[in-house]
């Protein structure tokens, strides 16, 4: 695996901010920080690949962020990123819970202060060049992909918009739907991290 250039979180916000050294900087975020992140995700409940899934959507709201000018140094960016990657799983166990499921509550730390980035996740789902990438897959995924994304529906919903026998049979496809979307895109990390939930 190449290794990542180690910035300062100085140097690491001017790499994010140059389009000629955006991929190391995002290299360099997931070899420094993928790992605390993920091993807090797991902590609280969730799987391996849920750990992976929110810190790739936590890169890619802090990219954002600092893009915009927001990430003005108060807090580091290993603190700045947990207490995003925070949210986001949050937001994700109350997903499921809407969609049926049971999961254990995440406690939120005392210590860290909450940021509110729904909006900039909900952004990156309309990027029109995922969804140009979605339509590449063919008519079934598209219909699947848009309903669970776009539309925010439930499996169970999604059985009654679609021919499929049940929830099971939806979500296996779903997971292939989501596999092939990757094989599109896996040479180019930076449009590799708009995929908001990779094979859950």
């Amino acid at each position: 695996m190449k290794v990542a250039e180690q910035y300062t979180d100085a140097e690491l916000i001017a790499a994010i901010g140059d389009p000629r050294d955006l991929n190391k900087a995002i290299l360099s975020l997931y070899q420094q920080y993928s790992e605390t992140t993920g091993a807090a995700i797991i902590h609280y409940g969730g799987s391996r690949q849920d750990a992976e899934d929110v810190f790739q959507e936590t890169v890619v709201a802090f990219i954002e962020i600092a893009k915009k000018g927001k990430f003005r140094m108060e807090a580091s960016i290993k603190t700045f990123l947990a207490s995003i990657a925070k949210n986001i799983w949050l937001n994700e166990l109350k997903r499921r819970e809407r969609a049926g499921y049971r999961e254990k509550q995440f406690e939120y730390g005392r210590d860290q202060n909450e940021i509110d980035v729904s909006h900039h996740i909900s952004d990156l789902e309309k990027k029109r060049q995922l969804r140009e990438l979605v339509y590449k897959l063919g008519e079934p995924c598209q219909k699947i992909l848009m309903l669970f994304y776009y539309e925010n529906l439930s499996m169970k919903e999604i059985v009654d918009h679609l021919p499929y026998e049940n929830e099971q049979v939806v979500r296996n496809k779903k997971y292939k739907c989501l596999q092939q979307l990757t094989g599109l895109i896996k040479d180019n990390p930076l449009i590799a991290m708009q995929i908001k939930e990779i094979a859950k």
